[in-house]
């Protein structure tokens, strides 16, 4: 049995919590200067998310392109653990039409989209949730279908990137298994369980 433990520091969180503590990262350099400091203490793995100015999050490819930058030049030997979580979110809006319920706070895009700043800067590892989630007592689902994530892990698979097989509740770990039988995760697998997220 192996007993080694190992370290994975998230170091924003994906929600919009920056209004929650005053000393949540925001800027690039902030996001990068805790990921070092995290690596200095211990952690083997930083993940990451990146925000605008204002703290909410974001998905621009020149943020995560200069934390990756910052971690890389500053000689710490941590992995670069980056989200594609971003673009999944769709929003119900109350009382609309049914029939066109697409809520003002969506955000949805290609799912390969979701991957720009992994193929460019090439982290150790990146995010894959591995199915569709309500968030909480709200109207805001996350997406992620089989046809969507079997698209995800062929591609990170192509660029040799590791995912981090999230799972928020047993069907999604029941579909990461699938996605390891098919082939399309390389051995070994990597799973996060985040099960009782609301």
């Amino acid at each position: 049995m192996n007993n080694e433990v190992i370290i994975s520091c998230a170091i924003t969180g994906s929600g919009d919590t920056a209004k929650k503590h005053p000393n949540l990262p925001i800027t690039p350099k902030q996001i990068a200067d805790e990921a070092i400091e995290a690596a200095k203490s211990g952690a083997a793995i930083a993940h990451m998310h990146v925000r605008e100015s204002d703290g909410k999050p974001s998905r621009k490819l020149e943020y995560y392109k200069e934390v990756a930058d910052r971690i890389r030049s500053s000689k710490t030997d941590v992995v670069i653990n980056f989200t594609t979580g971003m673009g999944g979110d769709f929003e119900v809006g109350e009382g609309q039409d049914p029939l066109n319920p697409v809520g003002p706070n969506s955000d949805m895009i290609h799912a390969l989209d979701r991957l720009e700043h992994v193929e460019e800067l090439l982290p150790e590892i990146c995010t894959l949730d591995c199915g569709s989630l309500n968030f909480g007592d709200t109207n805001m689902l996350f997406v992620h279908t089989p046809i969507q994530l079997r698209a995800a892990a062929k591609k990170m698979q192509e660029l040799g990137v590791k995912p981090e097989m999230e799972a928020f509740e047993m069907g999604h770990l029941w579909f990461a298994n699938q996605l390891y039988s098919e082939g399309l995760i390389d051995s070994p697998p990597m799973y996060q369980i985040c099960l009782g997220i609301p």
